[in-house]
């Protein structure tokens, strides 16, 4: 169990260190290009695109930051009416759902990966291939498959009475 708790701590230091890093290049980025437009006026393009390319990625990470902490919006009416072991199975039930989710959407973006690598189309202003500003897909899916497959464990292991001390930090 220690093993599955430290890989869920390492998933979500690096989903936060890439979080903070790509929000920076972002704020430089349209930050750059502000001062561009308004002053300098050079022929920069390709800072608009990298602010775009970095936007999906950090809604994309932070979209398991906010699964994992709770901050999702949630519709938790009948959940919120069900008490003791009902609820537990009830927030399993719904975090197999996120996990289900969250591993299909993983391998449907693989499968776009392998489609934007075959053709090698380019963005039109950084001339990255496209596959890379894809890659948010299988990234930020593939992280909250992890993280969040490993709280379900947690979960699961919690409801039957297998809980380690620390174990509710996760």
């Amino acid at each position: 169990m220690r093993e599955l708790k430290n890989i869920i701590k390492g998933a979500s230091k690096l989903e936060e260190l890439m979080v903070v890093m790509i929000f920076i290049i972002m704020s430089l980025a349209s930050f750059v290009q502000v001062l561009n437009r308004n002053f300098f006026h050079l022929p920069i393009g390709w800072l608009e695109e990298l602010a775009r390319y970095c936007q999906v990625y950090l809604a994309l990470l932070a979209m398991e930051l906010g699964l994992r902490d709770g901050s999702q919006m949630a519709l938790t009416t009948v959940v919120d009416r069900l008490h003791g072991r009902i609820k537990e199975v009830a927030a399993i039930v719904a975090k197999l759902v996120v996990v289900l989710f969250s591993a299909l959407m993983f391998t449907q973006a693989i499968l776009i990966i392998q489609g934007q690598m075959s053709n090698w189309q380019k963005s039109p202003a950084l001339k990255v291939p496209m596959f890379i500003p894809y890659l948010a897909l299988p990234v930020s899916f593939g992280i909250a498959s992890v993280v969040e497959t490993g709280i379900l464990i947690v979960m699961v292991r919690k409801l039957f009475g297998k809980k380690e001390t620390g174990e509710e930090n996760i």
